[in-house]
């Protein structure tokens, strides 16, 4: 199994980052797939999922309307486009898979995590 998240970088506040996770070695349909996050001395949050199998998706209230989150069922990509980025958007954003869809994507109950990018907004 492997996810891997790519598309990180520095950015000014204002400016706009797309996030791709890349998974393989699972049955991607089965899964949501989440995107979360750590900025340095917090907990890890979440931000985003989806479900693969009937789209449907969760928002942190803190990016709803500025991130939007799609898949490429083809291509078992999962995507996070970022706009209106904020300089407490900085953190690490990882993506993680869960078996049991998006009511259960949270740091408990993915099953799987990839390695994270790290995302810097500056102000």
């Amino acid at each position: 199994v492997q996810l891997q998240a790519s598309g990180g970088g520095l950015v000014q506040a204002g400016g706009s980052l797309r996030l791709s996770c890349a998974a393989s070695g699972f049955t991607f349909v089965d899964y949501a797939i989440g995107w979360f996050r750590q900025a340095p001395g917090k907990e890890r949050e979440g931000v985003s999922c989806i479900s693969s199998s009937d789209g449907s998706t969760y928002y942190a209230d803190s990016v709803k309307g500025r991130f939007t989150i799609s898949s490429g069922n083809a291509k078992n990509m999962v995507y996070l486009r970022m706009n209106s980025l904020k300089p407490e958007d900085t953190a690490v954003y990882y993506c993680a898979a869960t078996r049991w869809g998006v009511d259960n994507c949270n740091l408990h109950g993915m099953q799987y995590w990839g390695k994270g990018t790290q995302v810097t907004v500056s102000s």
